[in-house]
């Protein structure tokens, strides 16, 4: 049998777990904190494999084993490793207090609509661009992903609570930074884990689903739930296709490239996806602002014109949506193409410019498909009748990025 208890954040280990146990296996620190028995074995974990080398041997000849974790155990923890290894049938769980349920009781909060994302042995991307969408996330750390790397890359609009040694009397601490100042510390090994929070949505509507929000009911919104100028705005057909290519999702970043009223952009961030977007006028990033508070939705907005501003963007994105760029169109998705990880979508009313999009799609490494979009929607004439009243035809291209180009493909 092997029993794996979580401890580390305020609970004491009852004391028949390491009566008679073979084998003890745990962190440094939490093997330090107990007392072995006197024959047993220790295994100080490090690398994973090893570890479970060890623990197949006792386990073949029936010895007991133990496993110490921090909290619980089951929650981005070993039990993991060890249900694939062993199988469930031979783990005896004795979970406690996960780090982030005791980070957000430090603060008062509630965490049932809280998103958690593990950037401990992953890319911090993932986790970063979900701070940027979401009002309330729990990152849990990782050495070159702290509080430090995630501040750094996150730039401004949260607070970041870093709740360190948690259940430790003497060393907890939990304290609320900016983004900029976690950036400038020396956070040390002792972080557990990092809320990442905008205060003013912090409580968050009542839920019956815990985790990540809902998918939304509908998409391809109607233009009518968009502020916008003279009907300059992507219609709802185009949008509703430029979203099924785009494939926005939690832990994406995605750039809304003349972004107009920013509607692509503001159903990028309600389908998950964090959002960059990117407009020359000033009277286009008030209104993008103004859609994304309707909408209840955070956009970040650049003010200028590309493919200039697009240099000055340091992330790259999993997604591209270009709805503007006139003459300067075939520079403007050549800049795209050459930072996209996955997909660039253009749409284009000017059929002059389908061939020169086009190549420079294809010319980065990325296939092309495309289509005409040219729809007639219902409209009412007087004597109870309707008509057919057809919208403008707009030109959609999209490209995947090929794997053997060997770009950024990684999450």
């Amino acid at each position: 049998m092997i029993t794996v208890v979580g401890t580390g954040t305020g609970a004491p280990l009852p004391d028949d777990v390491l009566a008679g146990a073979s084998l003890v296996v745990g962190g440094r620190r939490h093997l330090d904190a107990v007392r072995l028995p006197d024959r047993a074995e220790q295994v100080v974990l490090g690398p994973l494999a090893p570890a479970l080398d060890t623990i197949a041997e006792y386990t073949d000849q029936e010895l007991p084993v133990v496993v110490l974790a921090s909290g619980d155990p089951g929650f981005f923890g070993i039990v993991r490793a060890l249900s694939e290894r062993f199988g469930a049938g031979l783990l005896d769980v004795r979970p406690g207090v996960s780090s982030v349920a005791m980070a957000f009781a430090r603060i008062g909060v509630p965490w049932d609509d809280a998103v958690v994302v593990s950037a401990h042995g992953r890319k911090l991307r993932t986790a970063v661009n979900a701070c940027r969408a979401l009002p309330k996330v729990a990152v849990l750390t990782g050495p070159g992903a702290g509080p430090g790397e995630l501040g750094a890359a996150l730039g401004g609009g949260r607070v970041l609570v870093v709740a360190s040694a948690l259940g430790d009397p003497r060393h907890e601490r939990v304290e609320r930074v900016t983004p900029a100042e976690a950036a400038a510390r020396d956070w040390g090994a002792a972080v557990s884990v990092v809320l990442c929070l905008d205060e003013a949505r912090v409580l968050g509507a009542l839920r019956t689903v815990a985790g990540a929000p809902a998918r939304p009911t509908r998409w391809a919104l109607a233009e009518s739930d968009f502020t916008h100028r003279d009907s300059m705005i992507t219609k709802f057909e185009v949008r509703a296709l430029a979203l099924a290519r785009l494939g926005p999702r939690l832990g994406d970043l995605v750039w809304d490239v003349g972004a107009g009223s920013g509607s692509v952009a503001v159903e990028c961030v309600r389908l998950g996806a964090a959002v960059v977007a990117v407009e020359k006028t000033s009277d286009g990033v008030e209104r993008i602002h103004a859609n994304a508070r309707a909408h209840g939705v955070d956009v970040h907005v650049v003010h200028g014109s590309a493919p200039q501003a697009l240099s000055g963007l340091a992330d790259d994105p999993d997604a591209v949506f270009v709805g503007g760029g006139g003459r300067e169109l075939p520079a403007v998705v050549t800049a795209c193409a050459r930072r996209a990880r996955r997909t660039v979508v253009v749409a284009m009313a000017a059929l002059d410019r389908v061939p020169a999009a086009r190549e420079a799609l294809t010319a980065a490494g990325f296939g092309c498909e495309g289509v005409l979009l040219q729809s007639s929607r219902l409209a009412p004439l007087p004597g109870d009748v309707t008509r057919l009243a057809a919208t403008n035809p707009v030109f959609l291209l999209w490209g995947d990025r090929s794997p053997a180009s060997g770009e950024g493909v990684a999450l």
